[in-house]
């Protein structure tokens, strides 16, 4: 254990954000009365609920959590790309050997559960099949 300060990280939520995602929620409930009560055609009702849920999703990134959502998917992509994926062949031999270890546990299972039943069922308890 470090003794070095251990910064916590506070989250301030001002009105303005609380109302924003506020906000976004009715949207999206909106969005989903609307395309229930508008009568007419589909496409008309489609449009509603796509309009409605684009302005939820505007207004929500707009927020200081969206802002938070947005700067937590780009540094995600960030560390993805330092990742060191593994060549094609060293992917294939992994695969292979998972693919043979898979086998081996199903064999020896198998093979358990045999011996099991043959002991309980025709040493133990007599029973013949």
């Amino acid at each position: 254990m470090s003794t070095g300060s251990n910064p916590q990280v506070e989250t301030v939520s001002t009105g303005a954000d609380k109302a924003k995602l506020a906000a976004a929620v009715l949207l999206v409930v909106g969005a989903v009365v609307a395309f229930y009560l508008v009568k007419g055609d589909a496409w008309l009702r489609w449009l509603a609920l796509g309009l409605l849920l684009a302005a939820a999703v505007a207004t929500f990134f707009v927020s200081e959590t969206g802002k938070q959502l947005i700067a937590f998917g780009r540094d995600s992509w960030r560390e993805v790309g330092k990742v060191v994926w593994p060549a094609r062949k060293e992917s294939l031999q992994m695969t292979g050997y998972v693919f043979a270890f898979v086998v081996v546990m199903a064999l020896f299972l198998w093979l358990t559960d045999k011996t099991v039943e043959w002991v309980l069922y025709d040493l133990i308890l007599g029973w013949k099949r």
